[in-house]
């Protein structure tokens, strides 16, 4: 039985991926197939999905820094934009149900609320890959995004811990002194190496997590989060979560197709489902109005906005949980997942296209714009420089500090991670933040003396929009850029590039000359 599951998400995920669209769409729809032939669930496809909901909240911990939660333009927007689209959204539901509408005609004002609340979450799942694919993780909207998320995950996670009824006991006071075990924790993920032993680390912390708050009466994915903060200043927060993602993706699996089994969907519930749908440009228009009366550019807000213009995977947690408790029709759990899939349609294909469309709107979008600018919007230059490196990840520091032992302080380096920024700083680095793909940020800054431009960014469609932005903005200097693969070449030196570094052949020809040198050998080509 366990075969035809792994089958039909592998095929339809498969499927769903050719033609452009996130594999999840693809598991929910096997998730129905799977119920429309009459293979009926077993308890190990439950075990599955709790374990990838422990593990994501787990994850979202590792990346989590408090303090990025409590700058304003998170935590405000978050919890008035969750409070305005329930009041809205719950408005909309109850004029629905005096109306008859189908499937809202059952919904009274508590019900109302629920569906509404359910739906104010964005998609963690769908939002992270999309910014992971595009290289904009470390971006200002790409930051901001996340902020709202894990603020919104928050008050899921608090939302299930007092829903499932459930009173703690008077032991879990004794959870307020979990800072005390951080540098225990610390110790124990240093001493895992980077072998099979680090993942089994994070399977083990954020399983005890969740146990230990279950035992003193708390929700337990609560548990597996607070575990990942504790966790996510240590220096291998990053590589634990990458290597738990694949495990998160492949339980959270089990999530999407239990979906399915809860009831097989009519006409009239995807009818329903698109008309819920219809208002995620209302969750847009709220979004950006809520950022740029906070003081962001309207460039980080159109961004930011356009990225969590969808709902979420947590919505459907809450509502199975509010059907399992009898307060909404299973039939809503159906209606909700469908308007989920069809939400992570329309971000994928928009938000492709989300720096073509700032450019063409950016005059209107700046209207919207505060003359006053947050302290992380103000533009820094380092003067004087001839060279600009853009994305100081390890391949671009490299060569950001081999120019500088060449030319000194006319080299200058330009990143989207402003943490990333203040770290080098500190190092007495010539750098400053900067979004690359940023039309403002070349509009402000003169290029005038600048010689060449190094793209060392991982994304080849990043260097593509860059170099556009570049000669947009009237820069006639050189540009260079990286590839890591051959066919990629091509399609740089078409964009405008002037030369493709080519990543793993010239870094092996490059190390072979660098050690050649260590045993006195020169050395030269052979034409």
């Amino acid at each position: 039985m366990d075969f035809i599951w792994i089958l039909f998400a592998f095929v339809c995920g498969l499927l769903v991926k050719l033609i452009a669209l996130p594999p999840l769409i693809g598991f929910l729809i096997a998730g129905f197939l799977l119920h429309f032939i009459g293979v009926t669930p077993e308890a190990s496809l439950e075990t599955l999905a709790d374990l990838g909901i422990t593990l994501m909240l787990f994850t979202i911990g590792l990346k989590l820094h408090v303090k990025d939660l409590l700058k304003t333009e998170v935590w405000a927007s978050t919890l008035s934009h969750m409070g305005l689209w329930t009041l809205i959204f719950g408005s909309i539901a109850m004029m629905a149900a005096t109306l008859a509408v189908p499937y809202f005609s059952g919904l009274d004002l508590v019900t109302s609320a629920i569906v509404a609340f359910a739906l104010s979450f964005s998609s963690t799942v769908c939002i992270i890959k999309l910014l992971e694919e595009s290289g904009e993780m470390k971006t200002r909207h790409g930051q901001i995004a996340i902020g709202v998320l894990v603020m919104q995950d928050i008050a899921a996670v608090i939302f299930l811990a007092f829903a499932t009824g459930k009173v703690p006991s008077i032991w879990a006071l004794g959870l307020f002194g979990l800072f005390l075990l951080r540098p225990f924790l610390e110790a124990l993920l240093s001493r895992t190496g980077h072998g099979e032993m680090l993942p089994l680390s994070g399977f083990f912390l954020a399983l005890g997590g969740y146990e230990l708050f279950s035992l003193v009466g708390v929700k337990g994915d609560l548990g597996a989060l607070i575990f990942g903060v504790l966790l996510s200043s240590h220096p291998k927060a990053t590589e634990l979560s990458k290597s738990l993602m694949s495990f998160k993706d492949i339980f959270l699996i089990g999530f999407f197709l239990s979906i399915g089994f809860t009831a097989l969907p009519t006409w009239s519930m995807l009818g329903t489902a698109a008309l819920i749908c219809g208002l995620i440009l209302l969750k847009f228009v709220m979004f950006f109005f809520i950022f740029t009366r906070l003081k962001l550019r309207g460039r980080t807000a159109f961004l930011s906005s356009l990225a969590l213009s969808n709902f979420s995977e947590f919505g459907l947690i809450v509502a199975a949980l509010s059907v399992d408790s009898g307060w909404l029709a299973k039939e809503w759990l159906v209606i909700l997942a469908l308007a989920v899939s069809l939400s992570f349609v329309l971000t994928s294909v928009l938000y492709r296209s989300a720096h073509t469309l700032y450019k063409s709107n950016s005059r209107t979008i700046k209207r919207y714009e505060l003359p006053v600018r947050l302290k992380e919007d103000i533009f820094v230059h380092p003067p004087n420089a001839d060279i600009l490196v853009i994305g100081l990840g390890r391949v671009g520091k490299g060569a950001f500090k081999a120019l500088q032992n060449m030319v000194d302080q006319r080299v200058a380096g330009m990143d989207a991670s402003r943490q990333r920024i203040v770290d080098y700083r500190a190092k007495g680095m010539n750098v400053f933040f900067g979004d690359g793909e940023d039309a403002d940020l070349w509009e402000a800054l003169d290029t005038t003396d600048i010689k060449l431009v190094l793209l060392a960014l991982p994304a080849i469609d990043d260097c593509r929009n860059i170099t556009h932005q570049l000669r947009d903005s009237g820069y006639n200097g050189q540009i260079a850029a990286i590839a890591r693969y051959a066919d990629d070449r091509q399609r740089l030196l078409d964009a405008g590039i002037d030369n493709v570094f080519n990543f793993y052949a010239e870094a092996g020809l490059g190390f072979a000359e660098e050690s050649l040198l260590l045993i006195g050998e020169k050395p030269h080509s052979h034409g």
